[in-house]
């Protein structure tokens, strides 16, 4: 049975970026998706994806419980690919998308933890080559260059003498890999591919403030975020219906951020991100129902992990569910979707104590892409 299901490929792409951030381990955004790579022909394509969090909670009866209405901000996450075939077997892709980031600020009208906030930006560009041995087996590799910049401020008083502190993390480029093996067999449009992608270490300049006033400057920052491994699968379950599966494993225990004032303040070890090792997985079908349009349904799930949360990610473990079409106009291909998450419940801590309560949260996505193909 051969299937054609180049509409349905895109419309999992488009779904899988659109979602970002609502569903994801710890800062991810894009996931590191490199499935483009995959696609048959040239193919220019652009995402976009807008999340839209709830993430409202409480302090704790000792503080008063005072409540902070929404502390995730809104945000808009674009990507931007280019494959190409080269003949002879190789082919490559340049892949432009944001992987990390975090949007999250306190309201000052609770007194554990009003007034903190994180912020981290950044893009990556994404160079990929792959060859194929047969039409079964292939594999892939690339390299990345990563741009990360970062703010955080500690702020009420579940951080007692620390209430105040800032830490600026200036924009800084640094450099990656990732590599791969696929196993298909086109009859069925079966694919199993798997990809690691390599820790990249940032060394950020770095300036430290409490209330305002600067007490560390010119002091050196290193972050690694984490190493990562994506398998993807897909296969014919019957005439133009395609399942699909997408698992993520991230190492985000080595991603410590311990500038110099506040590791000289803080316990050894201490670290202004404190995020859990941990996987997502998402399944899902996608039908053509003729040769212009095509849907898809899909779930996922990142289990719940260790009761001690960040007040700078105060969510345990996600709940979610996607639907989309794609259009397809000969040459180009335009895919949309939406995506409902239910966040998991979480007690942010600091010093070992719970601070605040976090219940009920969810997060909506919308978003769309745009596929041209030469």
């Amino acid at each position: 049975m051969k299937l054609h299901y180049g509409a349905t490929s895109a419309l999992a792409l488009a779904t899988a970026l659109m979602a970002s951030g609502a569903g994801a381990v710890g800062l991810d955004r894009s996931n590191q998706d490199i499935t483009a790579i995959f696609e048959e022909g040239n193919v220019l394509e652009l995402s976009f994806g807008k999340v839209f969090p709830e993430l409202s909670g409480k302090d704790v009866a000792v503080f008063g419980g005072g409540e902070y209405d929404n502390v995730g901000e809104d945000f808009l996450n674009v990507s931007t690919s280019a494959k190409m075939d080269f003949g002879n077997g190789f082919s490559g892709a340049v892949i432009i998308d944001q992987p990390f980031g975090a949007d999250i600020d306190y309201p000052t009208t609770a007194l554990a933890l009003g007034g903190t906030m994180a912020q981290l930006d950044g893009h990556t560009i994404t160079a990929v080559g792959r060859y194929q041995f047969n039409e079964n087996v292939s594999v892939h590799a690339g390299v990345r260059r990563q741009t990360l910049e970062g703010d955080i401020t500690l702020s009420g008083a579940a951080y007692g003498p620390l209430s105040g502190y800032s830490v600026a993390l200036d924009e800084n480029d640094a450099t990656g890999y990732l590599i791969g093996v696929a196993y298909e067999i086109p009859e069925i449009a079966l694919r199993a591919a798997l990809t690691y992608n390599s820790a990249i270490e940032h060394d950020f300049d770095t300036t430290e403030a409490i209330s305002g006033t600067v007490v560390s400057a010119g002091t050196t920052t290193t972050v690694e975020t984490p190493e990562s491994w994506n398998l993807d699968l897909q296969t014919g379950i019957a005439p133009d219906t395609l399942a699909f599966a997408n698992i993520r494993y991230a190492a985000y225990e080595d991603t410590k951020v311990q500038p110099a004032f506040f590791a000289a303040n803080t316990l050894p070890g201490t670290s202004l991100t404190n995020i859990d090792d941990n996987y997502q997985v998402q399944v899902g079908v996608g039908r053509k129902f003729s040769d212009m349009f095509a849907a898809q349904v899909a779930v996922g799930f990142e289990p719940e992990g260790d009761e001690r949360i960040s007040p700078l990610d105060p969510t345990n473990g996600k709940r979610w569910v996607s639907l989309g079409g794609a259009y397809n106009m000969e040459t180009v291909t335009l895919s949309g979707g939406i995506r409902y998450t239910m966040l998991g419940d979480a007690n942010p801590q600091t010093s070992g104590d719970e601070r605040a309560e976090f219940s009920d949260n969810s997060a909506l996505a919308i978003g769309m892409s745009v596929a041209y193909r030469f």
